[in-house]
């Protein structure tokens, strides 16, 4: 069996973007994005699905660093082997996530 484990490493908000551009309340959204928690693990397995409560656009963003490393890539520019750092494209409060092969 195939699997890795996805880890929500950083959340940030673009505060002059969300001020200009978005109708976000900032004193709500200070800590960034509401679907994710610093630290939260996820399991991914060979059948690829979706873990229950991972956003379905981030997933979406990151799903070809998923597919990339529970297959065996290795990213050159990475320290270890088996290691992707991916993030969602949300332009406002984007989250970033490590990726990692997990051994069966």
């Amino acid at each position: 069996m195939v699997r890795c484990k996805i880890t929500v490493l950083k959340k940030m908000i673009n505060r002059e973007l969300v001020e200009e551009y978005s109708k976000l309340d900032l004193t709500e959204m200070c800590l960034g994005c509401h679907l994710f928690t610093l630290g939260e693990e996820f399991i991914v397995e060979d059948d690829n699905k979706i873990p229950e409560g991972f956003c379905s656009y981030a997933w979406t963003d990151i799903l070809k660093d998923i597919n990339a490393i529970m297959y065996g890539a290795d990213y050159p520019w990475m320290k270890n082997p088996g290691l992707a750092i991916s993030c969602c494209s949300d332009g406002l409060m984007p989250v970033i996530f490590k990726i990692e092969k997990m051994n069966s």
